[in-house]
């Protein structure tokens, strides 16, 4: 008997699927995907996976469990209609699925929370509608077993009825059971208690407190944590970062307990990934943590590291100048032209130093421009030539029986992350030797 879990994506949704199920791959996961959307995926399972995965997650933002699931149409019914009846048998079956009952009991009041998150566009602009529902018939059924609660609200200007993963921290909502996820699909609806989120605080820490910065130039923790998932890293494997710089996908690849070994062609960021991953070793206890940096050329790397060495490339190399200002499209051809040497030497390097079945993960630049035609750099018929095969993140084959993929998503790779303020962005390739 497969086991459904709920799983709640951060803004790059099409990202954090891809991180999720290469996960679940490399680590000979028995899953299927029986639904996605931009809000929220549901997989099930032959066996559950526990809460400290999110930990080993970059995209991932909360994990449920599921207590419960209904027609799509049953809620329809009940808000757009609002037809009494579909409201009677939808309290019902938030009262049948027990998950009041598993909400543990503070000192005083109950404090719990609803989050609803709605695939169904029908439903969207009843989000809010929605929410006070389920509260209020949980509310009503702590009353009935004596227990005063309240849940918690939200600010009038907040577009949707869900708390962040820094509220259910902040209110310990995970250790008492007391999130109530409410996904809304098309056709079916899926009620589950939060058993995990993600821990911002963590990365955050990682990000701006270890000893060496280069911030303009940063990649940042949790999209390192997600490149490393993509390349199938897992523990006692042995990772590469030829353009480590201060050493952050290194950190988290450590921090994954891999071996890892980082070259930059810069003698200071040689010097300062040194110590941000001394400083990583330390404040986290990896006492097994190996590692070297090597001051080098990442287009000579076949040297320095030796042939067939590496399970896995992670890396981001120079994406071009800090831009003042959204370019013209003439301007960003340029950037491209200049950079793509470097890449075109680098990638037939990395086939000779991975070994057979390895996968490289490397970010190429995605540039924006005035006529907002975006530039990018073409590597896929280099790669191929050299031996390289793409690797499409999105399978038929973990597929439910009856699931679809959204339109082009079975054929979509690159991987593109680029936030509005961003004037480049990244395309994230995957490679396999």
């Amino acid at each position: 008997m497969m086991l459904l879990q709920l799983f709640i994506p951060g803004k790059n949704w099409c990202l954090s699927l891809a991180e999720l199920t290469s996960f679940l791959e490399a680590r000979r996961k028995i899953f299927d995907v029986n639904y996605i959307s931009k809000d929220f995926f549901a997989l099930s399972f032959a066996e559950k996976i526990k809460a400290s995965t999110i930990d080993d997650l970059g995209g991932i933002i909360k994990i449920g469990n599921l207590v419960a699931d209904i027609p799509t149409e049953i809620v329809r019914r009940s808000f757009l209609q609002r037809n009494q009846v579909a409201q009677i048998q939808l309290a019902r079956a938030i009262t049948d699925s027990g998950i009041a009952e598993n909400i543990l009991e503070a000192n005083s009041k109950i404090l719990f929370g609803v989050s609803v998150y709605c695939a169904e566009k029908s439903l969207q602009s009843l989000s809010k509608v929605i929410q006070r529902f389920i509260g209020s018939t949980i509310k009503r059924q702590l009353a009935k077993n004596n227990k005063k609660s309240k849940f918690m609200g939200f600010a009038k200007d907040r577009r949707q009825p869900q708390l962040s993963h820094v509220e259910v921290l902040k209110k310990n909502l995970i250790e008492k059971q007391a999130e109530v996820l409410f996904c809304i699909g098309e056709k079916q609806t899926w009620i589950a208690s939060t058993i995990a989120v993600h821990n911002p605080f963590e990365f955050q820490k990682r990000d701006i407190c270890k000893p060496s910065q280069r911030k303009i130039f940063a990649i940042p923790p949790r999209l390192a944590r997600i490149m490393i998932n993509l390349a199938f890293c897992t523990p006692g494997k042995l990772l590469i970062d030829p353009f480590c710089g201060v050493g952050t996908i290194l950190q988290e690849a450590l921090l994954m307990r891999a071996k890892v070994v980082g070259m930059d062609i810069n003698q200071w960021c040689v010097s300062a990934a040194e110590e941000n991953l001394k400083w990583i070793k330390r404040e986290y206890k990896l006492s097994a943590a190996d590692f070297r940096i090597i001051h080098g050329d990442a287009c000579n790397m076949l040297k320095k590291v030796g042939f067939e060495q590496a399970d896995c490339i992670v890396t981001e190399p120079d994406l071009g100048p800090a831009l003042r200002h959204v370019p013209t499209e003439r301007y960003a051809f340029r950037i491209i032209k200049k950079l793509q040497p470097l890449y075109f030497d680098f990638i037939g390097e990395a086939y000779n130093v991975l070994k057979k079945g390895g996968r490289l993960v490397l970010v190429t630049p995605y540039i924006k421009t005035r006529s907002e035609k975006r530039i990018s750099m073409e590597i896929e018929e280099k790669s191929l030539d050299i031996g390289f095969q793409r690797v499409y993140p999105f399978k038929r084959e973990h597929l439910a029986e009856g699931a679809m993929f959204p339109d082009g998503l079975i054929t979509r790779a690159p991987l593109v992350d680029i936030e509005a303020r961003h004037k480049i962005g990244r395309e994230i390739h995957i490679f396999h030797k």
